[in-house]
């Protein structure tokens, strides 16, 4: 073992967007912050391949949108442009193995019956989240017995058809790349409230993917590192982490010690397992660690010639629900400028569990076959090039977009995940209170767990951790302010805000007032023979013994 040549105030553990907020904002205030990292890049869950035939392509986080404001702040500061994601031509449905062009947000229904079912879920799921409170779910009023409920047995309860049914599946499957059964309904109904709601959340025009950054995700982790200099130390798997002496001694695989007086964990909770702590984690957070696991995720980028679907009308988003296809979702992703056209495409949860065995080509021609059945074109069939990411082999992640709260985890563990102990301090995405999971909970937490410090050592109040953005106005100059006496904000870019504003969802008076299925059926009288006999068939279709088209 070799010390390093001199203590640091504070070892960040994790170079990800997260563990390097964190170290950007602690050395803006004038300490000396040190960032191991495992990988031999920064970025963790952002990660940018550059090569002649995408010119870059991002295989991780990517998307971003109207109120994630401190990734856009470090966006205007580092001067990287952001840029629409296509959406102008039409988005298309695919199920019951036909196309339905649509432009909205989520695609529309047909069936009267399925059309009260559609909307009362994503009503019902907005109304339960407003309860939650987005800094302590486990305090909401129903917490225990949302908890205890995965959001299977949620939709169970809340819809009639298997129409909708297969939607919400898919719902939680894009949001979180895991499966209804194996998520909590309190934890699921949260995240999506932080996220700003189901609208929020799963649009892509004034929605979480609006927008992507030209020239890859990971130019904000890469210029936060080249600010931070020689602070940041690739290939630094840390092992142990001791704190019963004096200062904070942390080890890493390549037989370096640092010490410091405080350390900031940035990693997915569950990776602290790989960590040896001294003395040994609290009962809580140590079996908090061991129950929450990643998300399942292979992202992949099938390249064409030509942009095909954009002169077939479509915009390259697809909606596929078809059990046998590989991908859920799509996204255009070719460049701004037209060059490198591509179609983007996850592979989530069960399915990327299932076909993560298969050779990467036998995946690209499977993935080409529904792109082909979807587009009505068999130019589909004919790729230039493919890039894809399966992040459930990656080490030191774990899996992707991030990890979940399976059922009854969040209300007896939950309040420990931001919770210091002794002088470690968490940070990473999941420990977020907007936009957990996304680049821009990643900022807030960095952000958060370093003023926890900074506030320990007396720096500024405890009223001070947690800042809304833009956190500060005082020497405003033109679009920027600059730091005032005892300030410990970043610098603030104003005008992120006004290119990319948040625009309200507008609700129509049914959209609001739409019975339920069951409602409807009480509102009309299930005593009648034609009210009996509506309920007997409605009943029948919502356990999938008959059908009714789109």
């Amino acid at each position: 073992m070799t010390a390093a040549s001199e203590p640091y105030d504070v070892i960040v553990v994790g170079g990800g967007i997260s563990g390097l907020s964190a170290a950007k904002l602690l050395k803006a205030t004038g300490l000396n912050p040190v960032v191991l990292e495992a990988r031999d890049r920064v970025g963790g869950r952002t990660f940018t391949v550059r090569n002649k035939e995408t010119k870059w392509v991002d295989l991780g986080g990517a998307y971003i949108g109207p109120t994630q404001n401190r990734i856009l702040r470090l966006a205007k500061e580092y001067g990287i442009k952001t840029y629409k994601v296509n959406e102008e031509e039409n988005l298309v449905h695919y199920v019951h193995g036909k196309s339905y062009p649509f432009h909205t947000s989520f695609p529309p229904m047909w069936n009267p019956i399925v059309i009260m079912d559609f909307n009362n879920l994503f009503r019902t799921l907005d109304k339960m989240g407003s309860e939650i409170p987005q800094e302590a779910p486990w305090k909401a009023p129903h917490a225990e017995e949302w908890d205890k409920m995965s959001m299977q047995q949620l939709f169970d309860k809340i819809c009639w058809t298997s129409t909708v049914q297969r939607f919400a599946t898919l719902f939680v499957n894009v949001n979180v790349t895991s499966e209804p059964h194996e998520v909590s309904a309190l934890w699921f109904l949260w995240y999506v409230k932080q996220c700003g709601g189901t609208m929020r959340i799963f649009s892509t025009s004034n929605g979480g993917q609006e927008r992507k950054f030209e020239g890859g995700s990971s130019q904000i982790s890469e210029c936060m590192a080249r600010e931070l200099g020689e602070r940041v130390k690739l290939e630094s798997p840390v092992y142990s982490i001791d704190q019963t002496g004096d200062m904070v001694l942390v080890k890493t695989l390549d037989n370096e010690i640092y010490s410091a007086k405080y350390v900031i964990v940035a990693t997915p909770p569950g990776l602290n397992l790989k960590i040896h702590f001294n003395p040994e984690l609290p009962p809580l957070r140590n079996q908090l660690i061991h129950r929450v696991p990643m998300g399942s995720v292979i992202k992949c980028m099938v390249y064409y010639k030509e942009n095909f679907w954009r002169k077939r009308g479509f915009c390259g988003t697809m909606v596929i629900e078809d059990e046998g296809a590989p991908i859920g979702l799509t996204l255009d992703d070719t460049k701004p400028d037209g060059s490198a056209p591509a179609i983007m495409g996850f592979i989530l949860a069960r399915k990327c569990r299932k076909l993560c065995v298969l050779p990467k080509e036998e995946r690209l021609k499977r993935i080409c076959e529904i792109y082909s059945k979807v587009l009505g074109t068999e130019e589909a069939l004919h790729p230039v090039h493919y890039e894809e990411k399966n992040w459930c082999e990656e080490e030191y992640s774990g899996g992707c977009y991030t990890a979940y709260f399976p059922p009854g985890i969040m209300t007896q563990f939950g309040r420990v995940l931001r919770q210091p102990v002794g002088r470690l301090y968490f940070a990473g995405t999941e420990t977020a209170t907007e936009w957990s999971g996304y680049m821009e909970g990643a900022v807030q937490a960095g952000e958060r767990a370093a003023r926890e410090v900074l506030c320990t050592m007396g720096k500024l109040h405890q009223s001070q951790i947690w800042q809304p953005e833009p956190e500060c106005l005082v020497g405003l100059s033109v679009n920027r302010c600059s730091f005032c006496v005892g300030c410990v904000s970043p610098p603030i870019f104003l005008s992120s805000q006004q290119e990319i504003p948040a625009l309200p969802f507008p609700t129509t008076f049914w959209e609001r007032n739409l019975p339920s299925v069951g409602g409807f059926l009480k509102f009309i009288g299930v005593s009648t023979v034609l009210s009996a006999a509506t309920a007997v068939g409605l009943m029948a279709y919502k356990k999938g013994l008959i059908s009714v088209a789109k």
